[in-house]
C-alpha cells in the first residue's frame, strides 16, 4: 500500500496566542509571549503528528482558495504528507480558528467553519483514500456535508476493503449521537474524550459510556480522560485504565488529536494494548508542553523515549 494511514476530515488553520488574560479595551494593545500558526483540526492535527511519528500519511480534506489554504498545504507538505487528496474549493474560506490561550491552558476559541462544511469524499477517490491499512475519520460534528449518511457510506466501504477504522469527533452534544450512532458498527476504535462520550450517551462512568457505544456496534472504545489518563474497553470484555503522565501543561490544543496519532502509530507498530495507551498518552503529553497542536512531538524514537522515562502520576 502507498500509505500507512489515511486521515480524513476536518482541516483547520489555527492562530494561537499565549498567555491571554484579557482582551484589551477599545483599540488598546496588550503584549503576550508567543503567537503561532498551526495546521489543526481533528484530521489536520492528527495527520501532522502521524507524519512526525514516521508514518506515510495521506491528508484527505478541504481548504478554501485563499492565503490560508496556501499555508496549510505548504506546511503539510513540509512534514512529508501527501496532499494530493486535499480539495481546494473556490468561493469559500479555509476553516480557521483564533485561540486565546489562558495561563492555565484553557483556550476560548473563535471559529470560521469554511471549506470543511463543503467537503465530501467522492467514490472516484476511493482507491487512493483507502490505499492504507488504517483509515482515520476525524471531525464528525463539524463536517456539514460529510456528516450523516455520507460518512456511513465512507466507513462501510473502508470495512468492505478490510481496513482498520479509527474515529474521533468534535463539538459533541446530545444531538451529535444521531450522526455518530449509525457509524459505530463500522468503527474499530471509537476515540472521543470522556466529556464527549458522556454528552452523547448520557452516561457517567467510563465503563458505562463504553458499554453504551459497544452495545451499538463499536468494536472498541478508547477514551481520553484528561489529567486522569485514558480508558480502553473492547467488545471482548477487556477493560484497562492507564494513568496520566506528570506534565507541565502549556496548552491543551491538539492533545486529543495527538493521542489519536500516537494510538494509530502504536497500531501500525503492533504494540500491545497497555503500551499503545502509554505511547498515545506520551504523544498527547508532548503536545501539551508547547503552543499549538503540532508542539512537542519530534519523532517516533523521541516519543518512545519519553514514554519510558516520564513519571506517571501516583
Amino acid at each position: 500500500m502507498r500509505y500507512d494511514v489515511s486521515v480524513i476530515g476536518l482541516y483547520i488553520l489555527d492562530v494561537l496566542g499565549r498567555p491571554v488574560t484579557r482582551i484589551p479595551e477599545r483599540g488598546n494593545v496588550d503584549f503576550i509571549e508567543e503567537i503561532r500558526l498551526t495546521v489543526a483540526g481533528t484530521a489536520g492535527g492528527t495527520v501532522v503528528d502521524t507524519a512526525k511519528l514516521g508514518l506515510r500519511s495521506l491528508a484527505v480534506g478541504a481548504v478554501g482558495d485563499d492565503e490560508k489554504a496556501d499555508w496549510v498545504l505548504l506546511t503539510l507538505e513540509k512534514h512529508g504528507i501527501d496532499t494530493s487528496a486535499m480539495q481546494r474549493l473556490k468561493g469559500v474560506p479555509t476553516s480557521a480558528t483564533i485561540l486565546n490561550v489562558r495561563p492555565n491552558g484553557d483556550r476560548p476559541a473563535l471559529h470560521v467553519r469554511g471549506a470543511s462544511d463543503y467537503f465530501d469524499v467522492p467514490a472516484s477517490a476511493y482507491d487512493q483514500v483507502f490505499d492504507a491499512p488504517i483509515i482515520h475519520l476525524g471531525g464528525t460534528g463539524l463536517l456539514k456535508r460529510l456528516d450523516g449518511p455520507a460518512s456511513a457510506i465512507l466507513l462501510k466501504e473502508a470495512k468492505k476493503r478490510g481496513r482498520t477504522v479509527t474515529f474521533d469527533l468534535i463539538a459533541a452534544s446530545p444531538e451529535t449521537l444521531g450522526i455518530v450512532e449509525p457509524l459505530l458498527p463500522y468503527i474499530d476504535y471509537f476515540m472521543p474524550s470522556i466529556e464527549e462520550a458522556r454528552d452523547m450517551s448520557g452516561q457517567s462512568s467510563p465503563d458505562d459510556c463504553a458499554k453504551f457505544y459497544l452495545d451499538r456496534g463499536a468494536a472498541c472504545c478508547v477514551f481520553t480522560l484528561g489529567g486522569e489518563g485514558a480508558f480502553y474497553a473492547h467488545k471482548d470484555g477487556t477493560r484497562l485504565k492507564s494513568p496520566a503522565y506528570e506534565v507541565k501543561v502549556v496548552d491543551t490544543t491538539g492533545c486529543g488529536d495527538a493521542f489519536d496519532a500516537g494510538f494509530i502509530a502504536a497500531l501500525h507498530h503492533k504494540m500491545d494494548v497497555e503500551t499503545s495507551l502509554r505511547f498515545a498518552q506520551a504523544s498527547a503529553g508532548l503536545v501539551a508542553t508547547g503552543l499549538g497542536s503540532d508542539a512537542g512531538i519530534r519523532s517516533f524514537a523521541d516519543t518512545l523515549k519519553v514514554m519510558k522515562e516520564w513519571k506517571i502520576k501516583g
